[in-house]
């Protein structure tokens, strides 16, 4: 079954479908008053985060139980959660921005 990318205006949903139908329709189930920024068809079965991509790379934190702490002490609020990591680590609003949707995704 493929795995497909969907971009909404809340989250980055990853999931397996039989087509693009049905990864939409799982979408809905969980998130359905979200729209659809963009949906891709992931070119192989897995899906990786690069570190280096987060700017992670030869680092003595632990960026990812970071980023689900503040990830847990917001409830899941994507926003407070930057801000709360961006204070605990001094990252800037980009870097704390795509280490906690990566986690996000991660399912944390």
């Amino acid at each position: 079954m493929p795995l497909f990318e969907i971009e909404t205006d809340s989250h980055i949903f990853i999931t397996w479908a039989k087509d693009e139908p049905s990864a939409r329709d799982t979408l809905r189930d969980a998130y359905p008053t979200d729209e659809i920024v963009r949906i891709t068809k992931r070119p192989r079965d897995s899906w990786v985060i690069s570190k280096a991509a987060l700017g992670a790379t030869g680092r003595s934190l632990d960026i990812c139980s970071i980023a689900r702490d503040c990830l847990s002490k917001s409830s899941g609020d994507k926003l407070q959660a930057i801000r709360l990591y961006m204070s605990e680590t001094g990252s800037d609003l980009e870097k704390a921005r795509r280490i906690i949707e990566s986690n996000m995704v991660m399912g944390w």
